[in-house]
């Protein structure tokens, strides 16, 4: 090799070294497609761009929908999601992963066979079940996959009030409850399960945080709209942001909270149904800067530039890892 070579391949390592430093995270999200926008990979694609990262995916099935519900689910073969999956670790220094609509047994096991085999983490999991319109997105049998094998390869799951029910087995309607429902989660191996309170019996809108370590509670203000589409891949991809950035987990879900609150205020009159949540609310202001340096304050992150991150963290499950 010519010395020539030899400084050719030193500039294209350090301008690799410099891109990996002023670059955005890389946040995988693996979930369905929702045809008007404000769910699933669309929702999680707008929302990792607001919170600072760059969103790839993985599809796991494609849904003809618009805000009054789903119409029809066309579930990709799992071979594909697979593909996808694969296509992205191969390339892109992935920095956190967040799943959602899984839909199937087989897709469950392929993701989670896929995520142990890049060592993918952070993990944050929606277990994604029913849609707002009732319409169910992931087989009953299904269930137990998402238990057994991608449960405990997830750093945070954030089920709603009625997925905390179905994979707890209890009813769940205050915090009390969702703090018990939480401590039978964690037992499937989970570093952390976040029980979202939008549809708790309290006043204002609680999520619950169970860990190895203890409870914490996230308190917002409950706003009343219909426009509250996409609210839960929306905060489950803001954390997988902010946890790709390098925040740590009280913190990550801090700062998601503060984003989707603000989205929900923002809530988008569109359609005919329930309207998707704002994803740039903060565009449409006086000062889109000042929100960006509010959210990432946070989330404990140096400021709203691009790039501006903590040290990447290393490993899957970080709370009461194992």
């Amino acid at each position: 090799m010519s010395f020539e070579d030899t400084e050719d391949m030193d500039s294209r390592s350090a301008e690799r070294a410099r891109a990996q430093a002023t670059n955005p995270r890389v946040i995988l999200t693996i979930a369905g497609s929702d045809s008007c926008a404000g769910a699933g990979i669309q929702a999680d694609l707008k929302t990792i761009a607001a919170c600072g990262g760059y969103g790839a995916t993985a599809i796991t099935a494609v849904t003809a929908q618009n805000t009054r519900g789903v119409h029809e689910v066309f579930e990709l073969p799992p071979e594909f999601v697979t593909a996808q999956v694969r296509a992205v670790f191969d390339d892109l220094d992935v920095a956190a992963v967040k799943t959602g609509m899984l839909a199937s047994a087989d897709i469950a096991r392929a993701v989670a066979r896929e995520l142990r085999r890049h060592r993918a983490g952070p993990v944050v999991v929606d277990p994604v079940m029913i849609a707002k319109g009732g319409h169910a997105l992931l087989h009953d049998d299904a269930v137990e996959c998402l238990r057994t094998e991608v449960l405990p390869l997830a750093t945070l799951i954030t089920p709603n009030r009625l997925e905390a029910e179905k994979l707890a087995g209890m009813p769940v309607r205050r915090i009390e409850d969702a703090e018990a429902a939480g401590r039978v989660i964690l037992s499937s191996g989970c570093a952390a399960v976040l029980v979202k309170g939008g549809h708790l019996e309290t006043q204002s809108a609680v999520d619950v945080l169970v860990t190895a370590d203890g409870v914490e509670v996230f308190e917002a203000n409950r706003i009343t709209t219909p426009h509250t589409h996409g609210t839960g891949c929306t905060l489950s991809a803001a954390i997988a942001t902010y946890l790709g950035r390098g925040a740590d987990l009280s913190a990550a879900i801090r700062a998601a909270k503060l984003y989707v609150t603000e989205a929900i205020r923002n809530g988008l009159a569109l359609g005919k149904g329930h309207g998707p949540t704002d994803h740039f609310f903060y565009l449409r202001g006086p000062d889109p800067m000042a929100w960006m340096d509010k959210l990432a304050t946070a989330a404990g992150l140096p400021g709203a530039a691009r790039g501006a991150t903590q040290p990447r963290k290393t490993g899957g499950k970080q709370a009461g890892s194992t």
